[in-house]
């Protein structure tokens, strides 16, 4: 059973990283944890992740209904999906939800974060796949990532957000900070008119190292065909190389956009 004082303090803590870093406008995301067999600790809804306090958080039963806490704080009205992840992933002990600037942009666009990429986030987060829209605050949520959270840790909540799952906190939000500092890098490769990805060979090699570290939480191994190249119809010979005009870079960004969609 973990101690109930220091999750509450940590839950604040993660809250402000978030709210701090970006990841969380005015009164968004929510965060939970596993307490003990039969209890969570939930993120109040109405508040900023940056202005919460340990007072504020409240301890929910495994069907929602706040058990204690204060009586001016609801639980936070997405509760439902945390539920559902806790139902479907009993190795789960806790769930981070936000709207990271990049992530969140794939996620508005309908692309998943999928190809072979970066070497750490195909050993931490994988293919990270894209849940259906839902209506915030229903069941629609819940149906939409229970699937999907069976065989990944991070999912991408179409015109939403994203969702990470971990073994604890801290595990749960630094799959956050690995989602969006790979969709990042991923938006500038695009605009930069190519992405590299990794082959096959270095993939399975990657994932070896994962099951060397024994790395707790579930991934889907991420898609290593290569992206079609873009160079020779991109970078036409210019009299002037460094001189990418506006118009340039925005149709190179829509030409790899386009070959995301289709991989």
């Amino acid at each position: 059973m973990q101690d109930e004082m220091e999750l509450r303090r940590l839950i604040v803590e993660i809250g402000k990283r978030i709210w701090t870093r970006g990841y969380v406008a005015a009164n968004d995301g929510n965060i939970t944890a596993v307490l003990n067999g039969r209890e969570l600790l939930t993120t109040p809804t109405g508040v900023s992740k940056g202005f919460m306090t340990t007072e504020m958080i409240i301890k929910v039963d495994r069907s929602g209904k706040a058990v204690s806490g204060n009586s001016k704080f609801r639980p936070s009205s997405e509760v439902m999906m945390h539920l559902e992840v806790y139902k479907t992933r009993p190795d789960v002990k806790a769930v981070v939800h936000a709207h990271p600037p990049y992530a969140t942009s794939f996620a508005v666009a309908g692309i998943p974060l999928d190809k072979c990429v970066l070497p750490e986030a195909i050993i931490v987060i994988g293919a990270v796949p894209l849940a259906p829209y839902g209506l915030p605050s229903t069941m629609e949520i819940p149906d939409s990532i229970r699937e999907l959270i069976q065989n990944s840790d991070a999912v991408l909540l179409q015109n939403h957000g994203t969702l990470t799952l971990g073994s604890d906190l801290l595990n749960a939000y630094h799959k956050l900070e690995t989602l969006e500092h790979t969709a990042s890098i991923v938006w500038k490769a695009i605009q930069l008119g190519n992405m590299n990805v990794l082959p096959e060979r270095e993939r399975d090699r990657l994932m070896t190292l994962r099951d060397k570290f024994n790395l707790p939480g579930r991934i889907t191994t991420c898609d290593a065909t290569p992206m079609p190249s873009s160079q020779s119809e991109s970078y036409e010979t210019h009299s002037s190389p460094d001189a990418i005009s506006e118009q340039r870079i925005r149709r190179i960004a829509e030409q790899v956009i386009a070959k995301l969609k289709k991989t």
